[in-house]
């Protein structure tokens, strides 16, 4: 089908487009003609369904394939579609399987690798393409892209997977092996579990039932059966992510991180320090600069990193990072396709790799890789009289280690989990995310709080931070959060990273072993990574806990499988620290700004 519009419409058209775009005076504009529902065949004779947006003028252009499971017709699609479609482009726009124009049956993630070529490979032979094809798009876009490179597409000449995890078990169903539940709960069951994407309307409007409240049913166990309590219905793919709990052969099959030397193609990588993929966004960049398939896949490698969620924007949470936040991700796009494409030389070809946002600044640096070179990893020590429970607490963080041996404890109970404030969540049920003020956590007696001196000079981190903690739990199994928070002369305390480890998955994502209660373990957990500058007058803190609900699962404390209890233990943890088990925060520290 193709939309045919009159002359008028269209240079009417193009004046708003011209108007809107001012950043790009002097890029010749093209006239443009979409059409509709085309049919894309499967190599297993399922049709997929797409629409292509290009210039009016016929003609062989390069390019530009995203492959949704959102809907090609949703809402944001058609603007930058339009513009890449100005700018000589053709663009592809597919629904994935089983979603909805095209055949199929969802199963998310498992089918993308050769459909993803499949789709490449029909766009370089139809007229409208030189045979030049690139792939775009962002989170569930962005991944699809990365297992298409995997199997390399002859035709495939560069491709641009922003917010995009690159190893679904590790960087989506689970971080440190605890499940997340906010995003796979709302996400897989509650938005997406057929064919369309669904409203979450019936669980979070003033009408719901107190029964059907996410504040109720995510409460709910055993989580392996969790979906009745919203789709009244089995959700295969949704049970089968908890079944296979730890990482196996399962996610191995699709996981990106395990083909980064088979793909030869440049990559951009683009993302926010308070993504939900952010650890998705670092380790495809150092995948294809380390591994990729030749030379040039690896020199192409490109990473932007902002003080974002899942996408640019100048705020976030409770922190303004001023406009200077604000990138057009379209921009960085074009240049990029530009270069790849056309052959246009431009910044891509000289400007540095990596380009992050340092967080108090509030300043963009070019980076030469990462993690940068010259950094020196740091060890802020843990320390207190005992009490480190809550910000009342006299919890210690310093440079120098502690020569007295001590310990804290907490009661972990899953029936009071330490809510979900701030953070790297996006997309499932609803919960605060970003840089949120930690105080209201950091009341309870089960969080303990270890805090440094007012800071004399500023300290610059850029780069993966590690928390190595020793620590026992009277029970076989049991999770460990942590926070580095950067706390504010006026007492804002502003997450920058975090991470978390089920315990059980100590000796690795693919290893389960439970714990001998009250056995001092060495626990290593990796947390996200960041960029900020702890200026004068701040204090560097670090908080732990044992839940951050629900943006994870409660660990109930009973080392039965994933989804399967029924109830619940109180744990009693204890955090050592001195002499040999010197508890600590590892923090990669760079070379200052200007101005710092």
């Amino acid at each position: 089908m193709i939309l045919k519009i009159s002359r008028s419409i269209w240079l009417s058209a193009l004046v708003i487009f011209c108007f809107v775009n001012h950043s790009n005076a002097g890029y010749p504009l093209n006239e443009i003609r979409i059409e509709r529902h085309k049919a894309v065949p499967m190599r297993d004779g399922v049709i997929l369904y797409a629409d292509v947006y290009m210039p009016a003028t016929p003609g062989k252009y390069p390019t530009i394939i995203t492959r949704t499971p959102y809907g090609s017709q949703r809402d944001a699609v058609h603007q930058g579609m339009i513009k890449f479609a100005q700018r000589g482009y053709a663009v592809v726009v597919q629904d994935v399987r089983g979603r909805y124009e095209s055949d199929g049956k969802w199963e998310p993630f498992r089918d993308e690798a050769k459909d993803g070529y499949d789709t490449i490979e029909w766009a370089a032979t139809q007229p409208f393409s030189n045979g030049k094809v690139a792939t775009q798009g962002g989170s569930y876009l962005g991944h699809n892209q990365w297992q298409a490179a995997s199997l390399n597409p002859p035709h495939l000449v560069a491709a641009f997977p922003s917010l995009a995890s690159t190893n679904i078990y590790a960087n989506w169903i689970t971080m440190g092996g605890a499940f997340r539940l906010s995003f796979n709960y709302g996400w897989g069951v509650v938005r997406m579990p057929n064919r369309i994407m669904l409203p979450q309307y019936f669980h979070t409007e003033n009408y719901t039932p107190e029964e059907l409240k996410y504040a109720n049913i995510l409460m709910h166990l055993p989580l392996n059966d969790g979906d009745l309590q919203s789709a009244g219905a089995v959700v295969p793919h949704y049970r089968d992510w908890i079944k296979h709990e730890s990482y196996d052969d399962y996610w191995k099959s699709i996981s990106d991180e395990e083909r980064f030397d088979k793909i030869d193609v440049p990559t951009y990588v683009s993302g926010g320090w308070f993504d939900i993929f952010v650890m998705g966004t670092i380790n495809g960049y150092v995948g294809m600069k380390n591994k990729g398939a030749t030379s040039e896949a690896r020199k192409g490698a490109r990473m932007i990193i902002g003080p974002w969620g899942h996408g640019p924007s100048q705020s976030y949470g409770d922190v303004d990072f001023t406009p200077a936040a604000l990138v057009e991700q379209f921009e960085t796009e074009l240049s990029f396709f530009d270069y790849h494409l056309k052959g246009i030389k431009n910044l891509i070809e000289t400007d540095k790799p990596v380009r992050l946002f340092y967080m108090g600044a509030n300043q963009w640096r070019s980076e030469t890789d990462w993690p940068i070179p010259g950094t020196k990893y740091q060890e802020l020590y843990l320390g207190s009289n005992g009490n480190a429970n809550s910000v009342r607490g006299k919890g210690t963080l310093s440079f120098t280690k502690p020569t007295k041996i001590g310990t804290d404890t907490y009661r972990y109970d899953p029936q009071s989990p330490v809510p979900t404030t701030g953070g790297n969540n996006c997309c499932g049920t609803p919960t605060p995310a970003g840089p949120r003020d930690q105080r209201p956590l950091e009341q309870r007696e089960d969080v303990l709080v270890y805090t440094s001196e007012f800071l004399e000079k500023p300290l610059t981190i850029a780069g993966p931070v590690k928390m190595k903690l020793h620590a026992a739990t009277d029970g076989p199994d049991t999770d460990w959060m942590i926070k580095l928070v950067d706390v504010h002369p006026n007492g804002f305390a502003m997450p920058v990273s975090e991470g978390i480890l089920r315990a059980k998955f100590r000796e690795g994502l693919d290893k389960i072993k439970l714990l001998t209660p009250d056995k001092v373990y060495e626990y290593e957990i990796e947390m996200t990574g960041t960029a900020n500058v702890f200026q004068p007058g701040h204090r560097i803190r670090v908080d732990i806990t044992s839940s951050n609900f629900p943006q994870f699962d409660r660990n109930p404390n009973t080392g039965e499988p994933l989804g399967t209890s029924t109830k619940t233990r109180i744990a009693k943890q204890t955090i050592y620290f001195g002499g040999p088990e010197l508890s600590h925060i590892l923090l990669p520290v760079v070379s200052g700004l200007p101005n710092n």
